[in-house]
């Protein structure tokens, strides 16, 4: 099923699974360490996308598409970690749009610069966004403590974002029939570069490990059943479409993340990065063009 319509549907599906995933994982990450959580998560879409791979009786790809799917693997671990643990410290309706602000940026310039320059409506989108970004930085008045000058975690949401793009660029290199061998490299890598994270982490700390409660293995679990869907229907929508349409699509993912964290946890921001968060998201088709 390859048409803007395909694309459509796949892409959207894609932003509504992950996002639904970042929300699980950043509750995980507020009872237990990020790479725990990532690594879990990650061991769990790893499986998934063998046992389908499995499934779908597809053939391993070549060398040069796993070189590919394993560069969007570390770009999806750094995205994945710096996402939870922004999620995690900050306030959820915030750092989420920055990192699919900046995510969905950068394959549309990679596609400005590879197949020409950006048109007028995508000019004007990267306009909005710059304006955006400097709303939904703005102090959050006594939210904020004396000396804080902009929202917890909006750093990582910006490193989560170059990770998330960095992926959309990789996998979408990693072109094939198989959908799903290539994304299980992924992971793999991904699974790989989150343990060694875990590893130095365990190093660095000198009071030994922390004790990981069973109530946060659902939502783990659950992060990484929701990540492997959001990647399976993002690598559909590359294949069915454009690569800058997809990637812009799929980054709608803040949607179901500031929704979840409105009805669950009831987040609060305040009116000036609300209209910040807003035009961040209307940016988004903008810069699709």
């Amino acid at each position: 099923m390859a048409s803007p319509l395909a694309t459509g549907i796949f892409g959207l599906a894609s932003a509504t699974s992950w996002g639904a995933g970042d929300f699980s994982g950043a509750l995980a990450t507020k009872r237990a360490p990020v790479v725990t959580v990532a690594a879990v998560s990650k061991l769990v879409s790893l499986a998934t996308m063998l046992i389908l791979a499995w499934v779908r009786a597809e053939q391993i790809p070549s060398a040069h598409v796993l070189l590919w799917a394993g560069a969007a693997g570390v770009g999806g671990a750094i995205g994945l970690m710096a996402l939870y643990q922004a999620l995690a410290v900050g306030v959820m309706g915030i750092a989420a749009p920055v990192s699919a602000l900046v995510a969905a940026t950068m394959p549309v310039v990679f596609a400005a610069l590879s197949e020409g320059l950006p048109t007028v409506w995508q000019f004007a989108g990267f306009v909005l966004a710059m304006v955006a970004v400097w709303f939904v930085s703005r102090p959050s008045g006594p939210a904020l403590p004396r000396g804080q000058t902009q929202p917890r975690g909006l750093g990582l949401a910006t490193l989560a974002g170059l990770g998330f793009g960095g992926f959309y660029i990789f996998i979408s290199r990693a072109r094939t029939d198989s959908v799903f061998w290539p994304l299980a490299a992924s992971q793999f890598i991904t699974l790989v570069t989150v343990l060694v994270f875990a590893c130095a982490a365990a190093l660095a700390r000198r009071n030994g490990t922390a004790r990981l409660s069973m109530q946060v293995v659902p939502l783990m679990l659950l992060a990484g059943l929701l990540d492997a869907g959001g990647n399976a229907f993002f690598l559909l929508a590359e294949h069915a479409g454009r690569l800058d349409v997809a990637a812009v699509l799929a980054s709608l993912y803040p949607a179901s993340t500031v929704v979840l964290a409105r009805l669950v946890l009831n987040e609060r921001v305040s009116a000036t990065q609300a209209v910040g968060i807003v035009a961040a998201l209307a940016s988004i088709p903008l810069i699709a063009g």
